[in-house]
């Protein structure tokens, strides 16, 4: 993927963290979000598409993201921060439904979005249960590169 695509990428995530969030707080429609983010916000640098997926699918597969999340965790999903939990939906969905993105881009993007928008240590907690998520769901690709390591 070219460097431009990828920040495209970025922005689209970043972007879809923002309107989940507001999805996950106001129970505002998302088609409503994206017009209304797609007209607000600067989109020149976005890859407009996956933001839009990102921001319709979340919400449609939300009962079978938060069952893969909250598996892992150590309380209720409902107490975990909402920007937290933004970034675990975000990430468990390109996890389970975008096997051609790596899984370190995957937690990298969701760590960089979690370090922006919020609280202070909360990345780590991100970090370490999506973590867990692709060691679950996409073992094959985390052993291939914890060998690749080891040379």
């Amino acid at each position: 993927m070219s460097k431009s695509k990828s920040n495209a990428r970025t922005r689209a995530r970043r972007l879809a963290l923002q309107g989940l969030y507001e999805w996950q707080l106001s129970s505002n429609k998302p088609s409503d979000i994206e017009i209304q983010y797609l007209v607000e916000k600067d989109t020149a640098n976005v890859d407009v598409a996956y933001f839009r997926e990102l921001l319709t699918r979340v919400p449609v597969l939300v009962e079978e993201l938060d069952a893969s999340i909250a598996a892992l965790l150590s309380r209720p999903l409902e107490e975990v921060d909402p920007v937290e939990r933004t970034a675990l939906r975000l990430g468990a969905y390109e996890l389970l439904h975008h096997p051609e993105v790596p899984y370190r881009v995957i937690i990298n993007e969701s760590v960089e979005l979690v370090k922006m928008f919020g609280a202070e240590q909360g990345y780590r907690f991100v970090n370490g249960i999506l973590d867990r998520l692709a060691t679950e769901q996409r073992s094959v690709e985390v052993s291939a590169r914890a060998k690749k390591k080891e040379k």
